[in-house]
Formats: C-alpha cells, structure tokens, sequence
C-alpha cells in the first residue's frame, strides 16, 4: 500500500469493507427462513469489527481526522457526523456480534430484529463510505500538503504493524478470504499453537478435563500424575466409561451419553460435598464443525472459594 497516496489507501481499505459487506448481506437474506450459515455470519461481522472498525477507523479517529482539523476543517461539519456514525456502526456490530452465536435458536421475532441491525448497519455504512470517498477524502486533499500525506501513510502503516505486524496487509487480505469462502473452509485459530503450548495449556486449566470418545472410550484427561480431585492413572484410558463408574450409576452414564449422541441433551451438571469442597461436575458433548458427535467432555471443578466471592476485585485494584 505505500505505492498508493493517503486517500486511495483508504479507499482501498473501503473496497475491503464492502466486500465483507456483500458477505453479511447475503447471510442477513437467510435469516428469515433461518437457514444463515453461523460461521460464515460470524466470520462477516468479525472481519468488519476488527478490520472494520479496530484498524480502518482507528486510522481516520486518530490520524485522519485530527490534522484535517489542524489544518482548517470545522470539527463541527462533516467530520463530527463521520465520528457520530462511526460510534452507530461500532454500537450495531456489538450488538450483532453478541445475537449471532444463538441466532438459529431464537424466535422469528428476535431474528428479524438482529436481521434489521444488520441492515441497518450495512445502511449506515455504505452511505458513509460514499460519504467520505466523495466528499470528505477530497476536503482533505484541497487542504493536506504532500508532507501531510507521507505522514499519514507513516501512521497508518504502524498502526497496521502496531496490531497486526510487519505483514499486516497479507493477514487482512486472507481474513477477507476466509469470510469470502463462505464456510468451505472452517478453520480454527488451533494451528496458532504448538502440541508444547496446547499440552501446557490443558495443565494450566484450573479444572480437571477427561475426554470420552465417540465409542464411549476414555481417550484423554490432564492433570497426569498431579493431585486431582478424583483420582485417575493412565490404567483409563482405553477402557469403556460405562466401566470407569459405580454400578449403581452406570445407567444414569449411559443415559446422558445416549442424550447426547441423538441431540436430546446439550449438557448435565452435577454437584457434590467432597473433601470438605464443593464440587461441580459437568458434561458437554462434542461435535465436529458439522455437527457431528465426537464425544463427551467432563469437567470437574472445586468451587467452594468461588462460592464465597462477593463484590469485586478489579484488575487494577
């Protein structure tokens, strides 16, 4: 992008925007009927929240817009109403971003409400693209000297490599690729990490995890060879669950996991007076991308400390 001056690389960030935008229109068609696709919804909205709004209007709030004023645009003229409809863009993103992981549970109702943000924000937007590729961007090139716009192109490129490194650029080329494939391709942020750093992390969990896999097997638990709540050796693993409980609530094992398999179950929880401690004990199932089942999750927690919390500890305090 340092090819291009000030105001085209803005544009072509704006182009960047649309074509994420195109994306959430299509999805938002689906919303009706309930037949969206969550991933690739989730993916638009992301994209146009931290792209969006995180790095593309960051550059305009704190670089663009203060030397414009510098330099003799009125703050109170067109300005302030690109201020005032970046906040409703950011508000309305929020808010989707939030409604969208449940969508496909709720009524028709809340549907069509989350539907009219969306169209809402996709409104507000585009008019305010045009607003400044046509008119705000051209105020700022009758009063910006040629100094002016090496600096901004200086700005905008640390605040690309501030958030996003020195390849920051390719990363938002292949974000927008990611939310233009439309679900072909669901990748997770998984390959980030090492097997090191993944195993680290599953001994760091201030819980107990024990995975049972698809044909009722114990495949895996963390905390190997640590004090845990419940003891567990490497002797489990390979045996059937149904085999690793008392007898007498074998039946109630495999009545949760029967529920789970046929989707009548989406959890079951559990608590006891063990140790002196309280102690929570829940069960997920596991499902692929694609909804199908891979097994069961158990966590178990000691949450008598946590019951006694009250008022707050804030970070900073």
């Amino acid at each position: 992008m340092q090819s291009k001056t000030w105001d085209e690389w803005l544009v072509s960030e704006h182009e960047m925007i649309e074509r994420a935008m195109d994306v959430l229109r299509k999805q938002l068609q689906k919303v009706a009927d309930n037949t969206q696709d969550h991933v690739v919804m989730g993916r638009a909205i992301d994209f146009l929240l931290e792209f969006g709004d995180r790095i593309h209007n960051k550059k305009e709030e704190e670089i663009l817009f203060p030397l414009m004023v510098k330099k003799g645009i009125p703050e109170d003229g067109p300005i302030r109403v690109m201020l005032s409809e970046h906040d409703a863009e950011r508000k309305l993103l929020n808010q989707m971003t939030a409604g969208a992981p449940g969508l496909s549970k709720t009524s028709a109702a809340a549907r069509a409400e989350f539907k009219q943000r969306g169209i809402e924000y996709l409104e507000i937007r585009a008019n305010h693209i045009w607003k400044e590729n046509d008119v705000l961007f051209k105020m700022g090139l009758q009063v910006l000297s040629d100094e002016d716009g090496d600096y901004l192109l200086e700005e905008f490129g640390r605040i690309n490599v501030t958030h996003y490194g020195e390849n920051a650029e390719q990363k938002f080329l292949k974000m927008l690729a990611e939310v233009e494939e439309e679900g072909r391709e669901r990748k997770s942020l998984i390959h980030n990490l090492s097997y090191e750093q993944i195993d680290a992390i599953m001994e760091t969990l201030p819980v107990e995890v024990t995975f049972v896999d698809a044909d009722d097997t114990v495949a895996y638990f963390n905390r190997l060879d640590k004090e845990k709540l419940f003891v567990r050796s490497r002797s489990v693993i390979g045996r059937k669950v149904q085999k690793c409980h008392p007898e007498k609530s074998v039946h109630l094992v495999q009545k949760i996991v029967a529920g789970f398999k046929n989707g009548t179950l989406d959890k079951a929880e559990f608590w006891i007076d063990f140790k002196g401690d309280k102690v929570f004990i829940r069960y997920f199932p596991v499902r692929s991308e694609a909804g199908n089942y891979m097994g069961v999750l158990e966590v178990t927690q000691a949450i008598g400390e946590i019951q006694k919390l009250s008022g707050e500890k804030r970070l900073l305090a």
